[in-house]
């Protein structure tokens, strides 16, 4: 007897006494379904709501796990028409990493990482234009020090919808790139980053302890979803004297 392909009389279902979180495990089962070609190649996927009635799981747990293969390569999302099969295998490519070294280099060199400021704000136009939003924007400020000196800034922008619980993130022992990837309401696929000389306003030279209109290094993040829409945006502007910046590729799987 014919069924649907989509039917979950022949796929396997989350174990719910197994340790391994929900999610992962649906990750897993995800990918068998497309390796089996059960979910062909440029096919829709069941929409979200179908999954979790299938597997008797909540849509954040489904959610996270399409996002996941989204990440990997193997799904695309298109808004306003749903979620599509683009691989058969993972994504093949250079995996980059950053890291602002802020004279790192010796063994008792002492880093904090402070909040300055933090809540709802009326950005300036540019970041406005980033973020492609007229909703309220959250903003982080914090000061790297190093070794009772500051190096550098580190401000962030988020759309409030973007991140729920806002005001409850620990920003200052955690990057912000993981809070989003982990909590966000839509999962970081892509960054786009510039660097650039700047010089420095007021505020930025008043925490870095310089004199304003000084020459600063500054990187601009863009966080971009699988279907580009702006989950957040960070940049760090540092002390020449104080910071370096260094990025690292490496090839994945």
């Amino acid at each position: 007897m014919l069924h649907d392909e989509t039917s979950p009389l022949h796929i396997k279902t989350v174990d719910r006494f197994n340790q391994e979180k929900l999610y992962i495990q649906l990750t897993r089962i995800f990918i068998e379904e497309i390796k089996s070609g059960r979910w062909g190649l440029n096919q829709k996927i069941p929409s979200e709501s179908t999954l979790c009635e299938q597997f008797s799981v909540s849509k954040i747990t489904v959610r996270q796990a399409i996002n996941n293969l989204v990440s990997d390569g193997y799904l695309m999302k298109l808004q306003g028409k749903g979620t599509f099969v683009t691989s058969m295998l993972p994504v093949v490519g250079l995996a980059m990493r950053t890291r602002f070294t802020e004279e790192m280099f010796g063994e008792e060199v002492k880093s904090e990482k402070e909040l300055l400021t933090k809540g709802i704000v009326d950005p300036p136009e540019e970041i406005k234009a980033y973020l492609r939003t007229t909703e309220m924007i959250y903003r982080y400020l914090c000061r790297r020090m190093v070794n009772g000196k500051p190096a550098y800034l580190d401000e962030s922008y988020i759309p409030y919808h973007m991140l729920p619980d806002i005001e409850n993130v620990d920003i200052v022992h955690t990057s912000l790139f993981s809070l989003l990837q982990e909590s966000a309401r839509l999962k970081i696929f892509k960054m786009i980053q510039t660097v650039e000389i700047l010089n420095v306003d007021e505020e930025s030279a008043h925490h870095l302890d310089v004199e304003a209109g000084v020459p600063a290094l500054a990187v601009h993040r863009l966080l971009l979803s699988s279907d580009n829409i702006p989950v957040g945006y960070t940049r760090f502007i540092g002390r020449s004297d104080r910071y370096k910046f260094q990025t690292e590729f490496e090839r994945i799987r």
